[in-house]
């Protein structure tokens, strides 16, 4: 062994550590996808896929419908934030729905299925009792409660559906039932086809294809077998189809698919394509806020059900997308709640929630797209009407309390939310309270053991 200069054995040097590899372009995707991957994961993210993706709509709905509506109020010798005070009336309304639906237990919503179809039932029967209904655009589907106020009952209609249906299938499930078609089909499909009578004698073909929509949903995670479930499907297309052939106005509408010109042949399709017109003047990033020049007259109900084609002319592309991102957000949350629990009522609820507003934004953007016919349907939190507001946001509320009632999310939810205050005790001050201190996870994990345990 070689010495040094002293005598002493050299002191033995310590390894190089490895290099750390550097991450390559590969790795560092790699790397973002599995941390996006784990943060998609988590118990709270359909919960806060709901709240904010349902509150934003919201908000962006309010700014749409004060900027589409000034115009139309101005003609009507209104205020120009006459629409846009009503909307927020209905949102402020809709919130306090929402907290309530989202605290309430579970049992207390099965408990409201029949009164609120029972309700629902009463209201749209008084629509069609001469001096009480009114008819909008052609359709007998309202009620004025007076002080320009009106309310559509068909809009609690679908409400009324999913809880009742989800209550009735879950009851079933429960007892096993659901393996006998006539189990499945009755009484659940005579009584949407009793809702769709009252709304189809009105004249509401629009509402009545969103009420199907949500009977299909409920058969489907019902677990309708193919041959049953495409029974009923024919049955309602042979239906439509005899609707549709029966009225010229409908007919006209279906014949405005793709039409370039507002006069294209004998029929008129001024409001589709004034929307294609709406949507392709808006560029990447739009005209502006408030710039929008369709809305001067050009698109027939611009604020209600043509509120998406001045979303486009006015916030662009981007500002489509951003809402088309919001809706697919919040119908993955909704399908995330239905898929992750055990309760039979919830999975049932949530899956029918999740339809009815995936295919009612569906129908209405597909139409102003000219992809689909007009079919009269607002969009969903974001068009003016406090009627579809109202249990739109109710629905929501459900949707929160259910992603609340996950066993992981609750857990979650305990952990976020710090508790303070002051703890009583027999040492101290005079009082007998011993000073504010926070109650943290680690106080709270020490409460939770036993008095003999250290």
């Amino acid at each position: 062994m070689p010495t040094s200069r002293t005598g002493r054995p050299p002191t033995p040097r310590a390894p190089k550590r490895p290099a750390a590899p550097r991450l390559t372009r590969e790795n560092r995707v790699l790397s973002l996808y599995t941390r996006a991957r784990m943060g998609w994961d988590r118990p709270l993210t359909a919960y806060y896929l709901i709240l904010g993706g349902s509150l934003l709509i919201t908000v962006l709905g309010l700014v749409m419908v004060y900027s589409a509506s000034q115009i139309t109020a101005l003609q009507m010798s209104l205020p120009g934030s006459y629409f846009f005070r009503k909307q927020l009336l209905a949102a402020g309304i809709g919130t306090g729905l929402l907290f309530a639906a989202s605290r309430m237990p579970v049992r207390l919503h099965r408990a409201l299925a029949y009164p609120i179809l029972a309700g629902a039932v009463f209201l749209m029967v008084l629509v069609q009792i001469p001096g009480i209904g009114m008819s909008v655009n052609g359709n007998q589907n309202w009620i004025s409660l007076g002080a320009s106020f009106q309310i559509q009952p068909s809009e609690f209609g679908k409400l009324a559906l999913v809880l009742w249906g989800a209550d009735l299938l879950a009851r079933k499930q429960d007892r096993k039932l659901l393996t006998q078609w006539k189990h499945m089909l009755v009484p659940l499909v005579p009584a949407a086809f009793m809702l769709l009578g009252l709304i189809m004698i009105g004249g509401d073909m629009g509402t009545a294809i969103i009420l199907t929509a949500i009977l299909f949903g409920l058969l489907w995670l019902a677990g309708a077998p193919t041959r049953l479930f495409a029974g009923v499907l024919s049955i309602a297309a042979v239906l439509g189809l005899i609707l549709i052939k029966t009225s010229p106005n409908r007919m006209a509408r279906l014949q405005c698919l793709g039409a370039t010109e507002p006069q294209s042949g004998p029929v008129d399709c001024w409001q589709a394509v004034h929307g294609i017109y709406a949507l392709a003047s808006g560029g990447i990033f739009g005209s502006g806020l408030g710039a929008s020049v369709e809305k001067w007259g050009q698109l027939p109900e611009a604020h209600t059900d043509f509120i998406f084609a001045v979303t486009g002319e006015e916030l662009g592309l981007a500002g489509t997308l951003s809402v088309l991102a919001l809706f697919a957000a919040l119908g993955y949350a909704g399908i995330r709640v239905a898929g992750r629990t055990e309760d039979p009522f919830v999975r049932y609820a949530a899956g029918g929630v999740t339809t009815w507003i995936t295919a009612q934004a569906v129908i209405n953007i597909g139409a102003v797209l000219g992809l689909l016919p007009i079919a009269g349907v607002p969009l969903p939190l974001f068009s003016y009407g406090g009627s579809a507001l109202l249990p739109t946001m109710f629905a929501i509320g459900l949707l929160i309390a259910f992603a609340r009632q996950d066993p992981a999310a609750r857990m979650a939810l305990a952990m976020r939310q710090p508790r303070f205050g002051r703890k009583r005790g027999a040492g101290g001050t005079g009082s007998g309270r011993s000073p504010r201190r926070w109650n943290t996870m680690r106080r709270r994990a020490s409460a939770a053991r036993s008095s003999g345990e250290r």
